[in-house]
């Protein structure tokens, strides 16, 4: 038995190996069946003379000549092709060699020429995105890329590519119109000068500092090419001065907000000197408000900014938990609040940017019935100041991907000298993504937008963070309206909150006078309240859809928006400037 067992065993391991021998043999076979022949190496030589020689006819037929084929025979044919204006055939023949040598940047090169000619600038712009991973040292694919970046009007991408070759180089800047704002002005807020390369850095800085002249409705730069090579930068800038360019601009200006009751006066550009005057006279008996500010260049240096201001209010807050259907008030008030501001506002840089300022005001509280919506510690009247400090910062900027990720925080220190009195800090912060998905325009704009906050200490109850649209308040729940019968008090108030609001503008027409857009919006939020009476006990979740109609610089805003969780519907409008 035991020798028995040793000979059936042998048997049995000299049958696998014959297995294993066979299919071994089988796979080579296959192997050497299905593999491509490599090229002939006494031929390649003819086939160089004649792709030198720009002979792309004899090319192609010399190619395909070959029994075998590899990647180099690939891209000689693709070429040649190419350079024949048979464009489907080049692109198919590449694509099969950048298969062959996926490490290749010759392959991903050619072919964003050929969708370069026939004007497919995306997708060139793809193949060179691809080239230059393979050799982000390649000079020829830098300056490519860049320029279709430029044909697209993306001179931030074409600058980020251009910079690392040493290019733009510009020679002379001038405005495409003329202008009342004083040259100095606009000299200093250009971050570069003429006979010298314009960095990206450069750019971004010069359009936040020509921004924060506040006089400028568009603020755009681009560049002319000269037959040297070199550029000049054109700025396309359009001013706002006085009442309005025209009668019809400042009739519009003043008067967007006559249906719920405000008028906004403004002055721009006093003297050239960019310095504005700016009001809201809002005479609704159950929310009066006059607010004005003047602010200008700080000792004209378009890198800072002052702005000082005065604030009057009057109003009237029904406390309840909706506002529509059965919602009985639950306290009620009218708050007089007399505020002045003074703020300083730095533009750093492109990227970065801060603010700080001084808020004295002094509030009182009339017609007070507390209910159980309204503790007596936020009942804080009297005196109260304020300091005030903010930064913001672009954590991520993809201009090829037309995308950026900007943070901010907020700080606000506070006492009032109530009886006793009283210390508390507000803390802000947020993040907010800008997308536009396609190469040029702003069709199918998406941005989504990320807040939260917290007080600490006692705080006056107008200090209260709100989740509502009120024209008042910029923390909006689109299906969670502010005011009830033109009170204030129908949406959420609490001392700490989360928002987060996305939303998507289809264009649906313009003409250059008139812009029309639409799209949907989700907003999801929470707010809290330790007294336990105010604040949302869940979270809240809003859709519907927005359209915005710009016309002379004027946005009109509609909003229908839609409570997933109760289920009410609501309808809004304001007016942005």
């Amino acid at each position: 038995m035991d020798v028995a067992g040793r000979t059936s065993i042998r048997g049995r391991v000299i049958r696998a190996l014959g297995l294993i021998c066979f299919v071994l043999a089988a796979a080579g076979f296959t192997y050497s069946q299905s593999s491509p022949l490599p090229a002939d190496p006494h031929r390649t030589p003819k086939i160089t003379q004649l792709f030198e020689q720009e002979r792309w006819a004899d090319v192609v037929r010399e190619v395909q000549t070959f029994s075998g084929r590899d990647a180099d025979l690939d891209y000689y044919e693709g070429s040649a092709l190419a350079h024949l204006d048979r464009w489907q055939d080049a692109e198919r023949v590449l694509r099969t060699g950048s298969r062959l040598a996926p490490g290749d940047k010759r392959f991903p090169i050619e072919l964003a020429g050929i969708a370069f000619k026939q004007k497919r600038l995306p997708a060139a712009a793809a193949w060179l995105r691809r080239g230059q991973r393979i050799d982000p040292t390649d000079r020829y694919a830098t300056d490519f890329l860049g320029t279709i970046y430029f044909l697209e009007g993306n001179l931030e991408a074409a600058l980020k590519y251009w910079n690392p070759i040493g290019k733009p180089q510009i020679e002379f800047v001038q405005p495409d119109a003329s202008l009342r704002i004083r040259p100095v002005l606009l000299d200093r807020a250009l971050a570069f000068s003429p006979a010298s390369q314009l960095h990206r850095a450069q750019l971004l800085t010069s359009l936040a500092r020509l921004e924060g002249l506040e006089v400028f409705t568009v603020s755009r730069l681009r560049l002319a090419a000269r037959p040297d090579g070199n550029f000049d930068v054109i700025l396309n800038l359009q001013e706002r001065n006085g009442l309005g360019n025209n009668i019809w601009e400042a009739l519009l200006s003043t008067f967007s907000g006559v249906a719920y009751q405000t008028i906004y006066p403004a002055y721009f550009n006093l003297a050239g000197s960019a310095i504005n005057v700016t009001s809201l006279v809002r005479w609704d008996a159950q929310k009066r408000r006059l607010q004005g500010s003047l602010s200008g260049p700080l000792h004209q240096n378009p890198k800072w900014r002052y702005r000082v201001g005065l604030d009057l209010r009057n109003e009237n807050w029904d406390i309840r938990d909706s506002f529509t259907g059965p919602a009985p008030v639950e306290a009620a008030l009218n708050l007089r609040r007399e505020e002045a501001s003074a703020e300083i506002t730095s533009f750093n840089s492109g990227r970065w940017g801060w603010s700080t300022g001084v808020e004295f005001s002094h509030r009182d509280y009339r017609s007070v019935v507390p209910g159980s919506g309204l503790a007596p510690w936020l009942l804080l009247s009297g005196s109260q100041l304020k300091q005030l400090a903010s930064i913001h910062y672009d954590l991520l900027r993809l201009p090829e991907r037309r995308l950026t990720v900007t943070t901010s925080a907020s700080s606000e220190l506070g006492r009032i000298w109530s009886q006793p009195a009283h210390a508390f800090a507000r803390l802000r912060g947020s993040a907010a993504a800008h997308w536009l998905p396609k190469s040029d325009g702003d069709d199918y704009e998406t941005q989504m937008r990320v807040r939260g906050g917290g007080i600490a200490g006692d705080v006056p109850f107008d200090e209260l963070y709100m989740l509502g649209m009120e024209r008042d308040n910029d923390l909006w729940m689109r299906a969670h309206i502010g005011t009830r019968d033109g009170r204030k008090g129908s949406a959420p108030l609490g001392r700490r909150y989360f928002l987060a609001n996305s939303e998507i503008d289809k264009n649906l027409y313009s003409n250059g006078l008139i812009t029309l857009k639409l799209g949907p919006f989700l907003d999801s939020g929470k707010i809290t309240d330790p007294s336990g009476a105010l604040g949302a006990p869940k979270w809240l979740w809003d859709a519907g859809l927005q359209a915005k109609l710009r016309v002379l610089g004027v946005a009109v805003v509609l909003v229908y928006g839609k409570d997933l969780r109760m289920g009410n519907n609501a309808y809004y409008f304001t007016m942005r400037r």
